[in-house]
């Protein structure tokens, strides 16, 4: 079981413990370990819970950072988007987005300008390149309005933002590392040059010793910092509501789409989940708890309108299936324009004593970055751990040959013949190269157990429970999968009772 039973020891001793298990937690408790040292990554909550399960679900360069200038990280994302193909290409994958061309806001020499920056800033190897679009004779234009002639097409990647945080832990502990979900740090002291921090879970008070802390708390950052004895950071977060909604998909076709909004924002219309469309995002100043966010009337309206403006077909409110809110943790630049505030990281390492490290900002795409930059930092006083490794290093499900997915799933097929087609994508999507270990010896699906809906089955379940620190249905329907958003209650009901019986017979 990859679970560690948790321990009430006082001698638990580690070169690393990591605050946070999001993707950046994640991500550099992955990489400490991959250079031998001791790590132990805590989560107050599930992987996940937070701003990483609540993205735009996109590896991308971030286009419209061009116009701020953001030349930097624009071109670290996009050599990330090639580097995380090849490490995860079951839950990342390339998609064509088109952009319409309105005359009312940029002009079209400009976009084209940034999108030939876009091109060629990352040394894009993999990816088509950018191409103009008659929207009124390419099919890519039959959804949209006829007073929009031009578009433009180029290309990202879609990302299951949830499945990577997951992978993420799951690699780090494999390397070595302890990871604690529903855990909090509940205080940290420095004692010399070392750092006792007090961890609160389900099974009472445990505190460890740590040579450096770091603080990957994301939304939570400041909180964090408030409970370490002693410190007076000047730092902080600023944090930006990003609301999603989820609608029936009104178009033909596997490419997405990208509109400019009458304020210049840009908001994603991408093929989602079971035949529907993930519609993002806002940038609203947010003021609160972060585990509080829901999105608000005025941004419903304003996604569906932004998408009205530029589609034939209308969206209403009742339209919404589903709708999702994050809270992304900005570095506080001082910008008063939300959409100005950079996306970038910072650290702030406080060595006066054991080292802290804590990390602002950020986002998913750029999160192997950031650890590999972390532990740079941190190199002073780990002067034997091991060289950067993550940009050759394969995330688990994506040993897949060449990282060429849609070969290696016919494969798949082969191995598991009694698997609808709708069945086989779930796994080859959401498990790679390790879809073996959730199906073990199954010869047909009746060998899967029981099934609680939705193409969830016990098999899947108890690999989820067993590997991944899944304890709840929201774990499982929510984050390590999709199919939350397919099943009825009842279903959902039906799973949350053999979870509540699974629980009572491990602690039995």
């Amino acid at each position: 079981m990859t679970k560690a039973a948790p321990t009430n020891s006082l001698n638990d001793t580690f070169d690393l413990v990591v605050i946070g298990g999001g993707i950046n937690g994640a991500g550099i408790a992955r990489d400490a370990a991959g250079r031998g040292l001791k790590v132990l990554m805590c989560e107050k909550d599930d992987l996940a819970q937070g701003t990483s399960s609540r993205s735009g679900k996109l590896v991308h360069g971030g286009l419209r950072y061009l116009e701020f200038y953001e030349f930097r990280l624009v071109r670290e994302a996009l050599i990330e988007r090639e580097v995380l193909l090849n490490s995860a290409s079951h839950i990342i994958w390339p998609m064509r987005f088109v952009l319409p061309h309105s005359p009312n806001d940029r002009p079209a020499w400009l976009v084209r300008l940034g999108l030939f920056l876009y091109d060629h800033l990352g040394g894009r190897k993999r990816l088509p390149g950018t191409r103009t679009l008659n929207l009124r004779r390419d099919p890519e234009g039959a959804p949209i309005l006829p007073e929009y002639s031009k578009g433009f097409e180029y290309s990202d990647c879609w990302v299951d933002d949830a499945r990577l945080v997951a992978i993420n832990a799951l690699d780090a502990h494999e390397r070595g590392a302890e990871i604690l979900t529903r855990t909090a740090c509940v205080s940290a002291r420095r004692e010399g040059d070392v750092w006792r921090v007090s961890l609160k879970g389900k099974t009472g008070l445990r505190e460890v010793t740590a040579k450096v802390l770091v603080n990957a708390a994301g939304p939570w950052v400041s909180d964090v910092l408030a409970r370490v004895a002693g410190l007076n950071s000047s730092r902080g977060v600023r944090l930006v509501k990003g609301s999603h909604i989820i609608v029936p998909k009104f178009w033909e076709g596997t490419h997405a789409y990208l509109v400019q909004n009458h304020d210049k924002r840009v908001i994603f219309i991408n093929p989602y989940e079971n035949g529907t469309a993930l519609i993002g995002t806002t940038d609203i100043p947010y003021e609160g708890p972060a585990e509080d966010v829901k999105i608000a009337d005025v941004e419903l309206d304003y996604l569906i309108s932004a998408v009205n403006r530029y589609f034939k077909q209308k969206l209403r409110r009742e339209d919404v299936l589903h709708a999702y809110s994050g809270v992304r943790p900005l570095f506080d630049d001082g910008k008063g324009n939300p959409s100005a505030v950079t996306r970038d990281y910072v650290f702030d390492l406080d060595d006066k004593g054991a080292p802290l490290l804590t990390a602002f900002g950020g986002k998913i795409t750029t999160f192997r970055k950031l650890s590999e930059h972390a532990m740079r930092k941190l190199s002073p006083f780990f002067p034997n751990m091991g060289k950067d490794w993550t940009s050759a290093g394969i995330l688990p499900g994506g040993e897949i040959p060449n990282a060429d997915y849609e070969s290696w799933v016919n494969t798949l097929r082969n191995d598991y013949p009694f698997l609808s087609s709708e069945l086989l994508q779930h796994y080859g999507r959401c498990y790679g190269a390790r879809t073996s270990r959730v199906l073990g010896k199954a010869k047909s699906i009746a060998n899967l157990g029981t099934h609680f809906g939705a193409g969830l089955y016990e098999a899947e379940v108890n690999y989820l429970v067993e590997q991944e620190w899944a304890e709840t249905a929201e774990d499982i329907l929510d984050r390590r999968t999709k199919l939350g958003l397919r099943m009825s209650k009842a279903e959902r009901h039906g799973l949350e009772c053999f979870l509540a019986k699974t629980s009572i017979r491990a602690s039995a």
